[in-house]
């Protein structure tokens, strides 16, 4: 009797002074685990005389079972107090004033690539998409660039193998769309393509939007109409623009596109070297080579192609001297738009 009240004093003490869950684990393990002091108790059973077992067998399961429900009352007190603290710390003023996020905006690019869609898509030009990851073939060969061509220097691309490619323009889109479609044709083909270059006016990646007509009787006034009203809608009115030549693979004849410099309005500045003009874009006749890759008459047939780099175009509308501030992500240049 004396050695179970001694038990019981200890077990109070050390049940008061537990604070947490792992306190009251310890305890647990302490007086009923498989090593426990009671469970060393009930095994000594054996050694008790047989007149004195039943008392004594009593007087320990009735200590366990005190000890097992002290615990779980305890258990329950600090479950309930870490709750209540718990409840307390997360609790939340709902008169004080929250906390003001900006909203999000519109990127630049994807501002003025949504632009271009909607001049050309007035002008009645459907939308077609390619693959980013393209065949060498349709990036190039279709487009009357075989592997020996000089052209192929313009363009610093990057191969995955001697066959497959990033594309470094969206015109593959124009010969796979001329593939399974028969004219009239009368599209624009936006999306990213990649050139090993990176500088103040050049990225790895940027974007493109390339367009296409083809029909029985389409010339190189059509072409000039449709850029006119396309460079007068996304910049102004009056905005002076020529037709200069020069030369691709895929088009012939094949003209660059020059407008006013925005900056100077003309007279001469460091962006347009001095000269009052800016390059926008590379337009042309399709070239009937390109036809006879894809199945068509070059008799039959003529048509007129474009491109232009969005990156570029953002860039003039916005006066913006670093194509890289576009994918820097710093929100002070972000917001201006």
């Amino acid at each position: 009797m004396i050695d179970i009240n001694d038990i019981k004093n200890t077990f109070h003490r050390d049940l008061t002074s537990a604070e947490t869950a792992v306190d009251l684990q310890n305890i647990r393990v302490k007086y009923i685990g498989k090593k426990g002091i009671i469970t060393a108790k009930l095994k000594l059973l054996s050694t008790v005389s047989p007149e004195d077992k039943p008392a004594y067998g009593k007087l320990i399961n009735e200590l366990k079972t005190s000890i097992e429900g002290a615990i779980d009352r305890k258990e329950s007190q600090i479950r309930n107090f870490e709750r209540n603290r718990n409840i307390a710390a997360e609790a939340i003023d709902i008169s004080l004033p929250g906390k003001y996020t900006l909203p999000g905006r519109t990127h630049p690019i994807s501002s003025v690539l949504n632009e271009i869609i909607d001049i050309f898509g007035s002008m009645g030009f459907a939308i077609e998409v390619g693959p980013e990851v393209e065949l060498d073939h349709y990036n190039f060969e279709a487009l009357n660039i075989p592997k020996d061509h000089p052209a192929r220097d313009m363009q610093d691309t990057f191969y995955i193998s001697d066959d497959i490619i990033l594309r470094t323009h969206t015109s593959p889109v124009q010969v796979r769309t001329m593939e399974r479609s028969k004219p009239p044709l009368k599209f624009i083909a936006p999306g990213k393509v990649y050139r090993c270059d990176a500088d103040v006016s050049h990225t790895p990646m940027f974007h493109q939007v390339e367009g296409l007509m083809v029909d029985t009787d389409i010339s190189f006034s059509d072409l000039k109409g449709v850029l006119e009203l396309f460079i007068h809608r996304m910049f102004t009115e009056n905005i002076p623009l020529r037709f200069r030549p020069s030369f691709f693979p895929f088009t012939e004849p094949s003209a660059e596109v020059d407008i006013g410099c925005i900056l100077c309005s003309g007279a001469g500045c460091r962006v347009c070297k001095g000269s009052g003009w800016l390059e926008v874009l590379g337009a042309g006749m399709v070239h009937p080579r390109v036809f006879e890759m894809v199945g068509y008459d070059p008799e039959l047939y003529t048509g007129f192609a474009f491109g232009m780099g969005i990156e570029r175009i953002t860039m003039l509308k916005y006066s913006v001297d670093d194509i890289r501030m576009f994918y820097e992500n710093d929100l002070r240049f972000l917001r201006q738009f």
